[in-house]
């Protein structure tokens, strides 16, 4: 009786490891298509400006979260209010520059590149977290940066300088999970949402506010719909979780780079070299070797 108990215990685990891994490449698409209309937009609207309205919508999102989850007054009370505020404030500025990289470069090479930030989540977490980075991880860091350097080209006269701005993204977003890591344990979900929501909204507004241009009717249909979506990725990515565990999803989540890249070629033309999928190939393979490893 307890081996047929446990095998449907087991059916209903791998069904709910599907489901959640199938709304986790859901998120990743709707993250995709959401880079391929800041990539339209940042062309005649102020990056600062998208990341302004962007946060004041996730700031009612963060309000409604922490209201429905004990109270907005429980959730402003934080363990680390100025980590809080550090981690915000690094929050609005790395989507500023990513979005600053989509103004310069492809959809494909700007996820290319910037999907290199968990070899450098880990390398900031054994140098400032002291967590143990195995042997492995270091040549899971070497394949990725071997990766990056392919995308990158240098010495072959076709170097890009707009191709560090996605590293910087890159840096920035890992800075980010390592606040995160920090205070992940001390704060709730809500407390986490709340403050990025409010700082970062009011953060965003001050550099955002006085660069405000007028969007065309289409550009203001198109930033409201960066918004909202923005707060279903997030939704759905939270649904995921629920479903399977973050260890199943991770190597998921590099389904992100495959989309931005079927979306920069069918939306913009854009033409994948050679150089671009060997690199992002051993970017990909770094950073799931890390991950993967890990957890045994």
């Amino acid at each position: 009786m307890s081996t047929v108990v446990g095998k449907i215990k087991t059916f209903e685990g791998k069904r709910g490891d599907a489901f959640g891994i199938g709304l986790c490449l859901l998120s990743m698409f709707v993250f995709a298509a959401q880079d391929g209309i800041t990539k339209l937009l940042v062309q005649e609207v102020p990056v600062s400006q998208l990341v302004m309205v962007r946060y004041w919508v996730f700031l009612l999102f963060g309000l409604a979260y922490a209201q429905l989850n004990g109270g907005i007054r429980l959730a402003l009370k934080a363990a680390h209010p100025w980590l809080q505020i550090g981690r915000s404030s690094l929050g609005v500025l790395e989507i500023a520059v990513f979005g600053l990289a989509l103004r310069y470069l492809g959809l494909a090479e700007t996820h290319a590149l910037y999907a290199v930030f968990p070899l450098i989540t880990l390398a900031l977490a054994g140098l400032f977290l002291r967590e143990r980075v195995a042997p492995w991880q270091w040549l899971a860091a070497l394949i990725g940066f071997t990766g990056t350097l392919i995308i990158l080209k240098p010495g072959l006269g076709v170097f890009s300088f707009a191709s560090l701005i996605p590293l910087l993204a890159a840096l920035m977003f890992a800075s980010f999970n390592i606040l995160s890591r920090k205070i992940s344990t001390a704060d709730s979900f809500a407390t986490n949402m709340l403050y990025m929501g409010l700082w970062g909204a009011v953060i965003s507004t001050l550099i955002g506010l006085p660069q405000w241009v007028w969007p065309s009717p289409s550009n203001l249909l198109l930033m409201i719909v960066l918004s909202f979506t923005g707060v279903a990725a997030q939704l759905l990515l939270i649904q995921a979780l629920k479903f399977a565990s973050a260890v199943t999803l991770q190597p998921f989540n590099y389904s992100l780079l495959v989309f931005a890249s079927l979306l920069g070629v069918i939306w913009f033309g854009e033409i994948l070299d050679s150089y671009l999928v060997i690199g992002a190939l051993l970017v990909v393979i770094g950073g799931m070797l890390s991950v993967m490893r890990r957890v045994r």
